[in-house]
């Protein structure tokens, strides 16, 4: 694929779909995108006018300008000349089955089809596909024009190239593409999120802790080293000049323990209320639009000041 005449579509203007498309159009790409949902089309185009200070900061590439927008209500017409098509509808089977046979009806046989489904696997998703060996993971974070992970992986029927042509693609758009060897629901981040949140809902329902101290133990501690270098070097830094051995082998039997005591994931919503009380009673002295566009901008210095050493990862 060559990187500097891609066309891309975007399938599904959401979030997560106009994160794609802001970041794609700063990449220099020309753009089409599809929604049927009514006002997509200008709330889409608000969108990529409130993000493009970001983009800008982060660094555009040669010939990126909103101007290679082009939308449309039409799936075959936005991905009928596209080289690489970004499906992020809604999270359900049934909708992602008629977005491929739409996608599939007009696109060209060897068009990259990347889902960005957060949970499903591609195997679900490529079923009854006409050709599945090109379809595959690539599934962002939000903010996804700012945060550089990008899930990739493949189904039963993905071919290997598929995988390889798309890694090689995300890389190429500065993004941090990981590949997934294996299929498993929830893939990799989000399975590693969900067993924080898991305790950390326990903690609350237990009485242990309330919403903010839990987000504020995260925020200003461990989640500050989990930005620069991941659970085992950091784990691994943690162990002086015996590394990750000495500290696996010195705290085993502890975190043995802690492990054993850990809550569970609450098997019905009467959590749920509470959680949304402590978050609400955790907001109140702030604007919640201007803290995430203040987390963005830290973002963007993190990932700046992270670019500038040598020996980050």
């Amino acid at each position: 694929m060559n990187e500097s005449a891609v066309n891309v579509a975007i399938v599904g203007t959401g979030v997560i779909g106009a994160g794609w498309a802001t970041h794609f159009l700063a990449q220099g790409f020309a753009v089409t995108a599809t929604d049927p949902a009514d006002g997509a089309e200008s709330r889409l185009r608000d969108w990529i006018d409130n993000a493009w200070p970001a983009v800008e900061r982060l660094g555009l590439a040669n010939g990126a300008s909103q101007q290679n927008l082009t939308f449309t209500t039409d799936v075959a017409t936005a991905v009928r000349h596209a080289d690489f098509i970004q499906e992020s509808g809604p999270e359900r089977l049934d909708v992602k089955h008629t977005l491929i046979a739409d996608i599939e009806a007009a696109a060209k046989a060897d068009a990259i089809v990347a889902s960005s489904s957060s949970g499903l696997s591609v195997s679900e998703i490529q079923a009854a596909a006409r050709h599945p060996e090109r379809i595959v993971l690539g599934h962002p974070f939000n903010p996804s024009h700012i945060i550089p992970l990008v899930e990739v992986g493949g189904g039963r029927l993905t071919s290997a190239e598929s995988v390889a042509r798309t890694m090689a693609f995300y890389a190429a758009t500065g993004k941090k593409p990981i590949r997934i060897d294996k299929e498993v629901k929830g893939h990799i981040a989000n399975r590693l999120q969900v067993a924080l949140w898991q305790e950390a809902i326990s903690l609350v329902q237990r009485g242990v802790a309330s919403v903010e101290a839990i987000d504020t133990a995260i925020a200003y501690g461990p989640g500050l080293r989990w930005a620069l270098l991941g659970p085992f070097l950091n784990l691994h830094a943690s162990g002086g000049a015996g590394g990750i051995t000495h500290v696996l082998q010195h705290l085993g039997p502890a975190q043995r323990e802690w492990a054993r005591d850990l809550g569970t994931y609450p098997e019905n919503d009467d959590y749920i209320e509470s959680i949304a009380k402590g978050v609400d009673a955790e907001l109140m002295p702030y604007e919640f639009a201007e803290m995430l566009r203040q987390r963005d901008q830290l973002l963007i210095d993190l990932l700046e000041a992270k670019r500038n050493q040598s020996q980050l990862p």
